[in-house]
């Protein structure tokens, strides 16, 4: 069961992204998926979920809230959200991050989140003054643990050791862009800021915007509002990719893109990959993962296919 690093949270293998909850997925649909993610998920697991403030100008978060509050289900989950830019001249200044906790926790309808992310960098504002401003909300019950989404190496190891020199919160976690398909920039640097100072990661796209699930191919049409950002990994790669998911999961009996989804998990310091579906039938593609076991010679042909 993954354990987030540096706190007490035990949470599920796979984190659901809330980007579509109010998006691509309307109220009734999103808590028909956010039911079937609870039954899904071990007793022995937290379910996780990821939303930000930004993601349908706090819709998501709203939805989220009104579920949780329907179901009184609040203290069986893990509950992410970010401090969004939107159209903030300043987002990560102390009074910004105040007040944007205090919409997510109204939207949220609750009195601590879980994990609370600097959505994007902001090098307008001096480190020191948004991880002291962090560091308030976690002294003030507000917030639980805070982390980066976005972050480059050097400006993660610049706020890491910040807040060890000011002794305030430090981030337990970053959120990177990583998949089969996106590997150098979270590899190559990244993954080695996170690993030595003890990190969690949780990779958002973990299914490429959806390419990694084989629906997307050359010449193919497809009815969905990622379909361009998806038609980018189109071709020799991709095709490889998409081969080698194909014959693990047949050799499994499971969707490739739980297959894509578990390759992501077995990476070294990653703790949960965010995924979504914008349908209970797209969600049951995704949730395999959490019992899939790999061999050695499974997640090598992935990574070789995808080098």
């Amino acid at each position: 069961m993954p354990q987030l690093p540096r706190t007490d949270l035990t949470v599920s293998d796979l984190c659901l992204g809330g980007n579509v909850f109010g998006w691509t997925a309307d109220e009734a649909t999103s808590f028909a998926l956010l039911d079937r993610f609870l039954d899904a998920v071990p007793s022995t697991q937290s379910p996780f979920v990821d939303t930000a403030e930004m993601y349908g100008n706090g819709v998501s978060e709203t939805i989220l809230g009104n579920w949780m509050a329907e179901r009184g289900v609040r203290d069986r989950m893990v509950v992410a959200t970010k401090a969004s830019p939107g159209e903030k001249e300043h987002p990560l200044s102390a009074g910004e991050i105040r007040e944007a906790c205090e919409r997510s926790l109204r939207n949220l309808k609750i009195d601590t989140i879980d994990l609370y992310y600097a959505h994007y960098d902001d090098p307008t504002t001096p480190l020191e003054e948004t991880l002291t401003a962090f560091d308030e909300l976690v002294q003030a019950g507000k917030v639980r643990h805070v982390a980066a989404s976005n972050y480059s190496a050097e400006r993660l190891t610049e706020a890491l050791d910040t807040a060890d020199r000011l002794g305030v919160t430090g981030y337990v976690a970053l959120q990177p862009h990583y998949n089969l398909m996106e590997r150098p920039v979270y590899e190559d640097a990244l993954a080695g800021v996170v690993a030595g100072r003890g990190l969690g990661s949780m990779p958002y796209f973990g299914l490429a915007r959806g390419f990694l699930t084989g629906k997307y191919s050359a010449g193919e049409t497809i009815d969905s509002p990622r379909a361009k950002g998806a038609a980018q990994y189109v071709g020799e790669k991709g095709d490889r990719v998409l081969a080698a998911l194909a014959e693990v999961a047949e050799a499994h009996a499971v969707p490739g893109a739980a297959v894509a989804l578990r390759w992501l998990a077995d990476q070294p310091a990653v703790t949960a990959p965010i995924a979504s579906g914008r349908s209970v039938e797209q969600l049951a593609d995704l949730l395999p993962m959490q019992d899939l076991v790999l061999t050695d010679d499974e997640r090598q042909r992935l990574t070789d296919a995808s080098a």
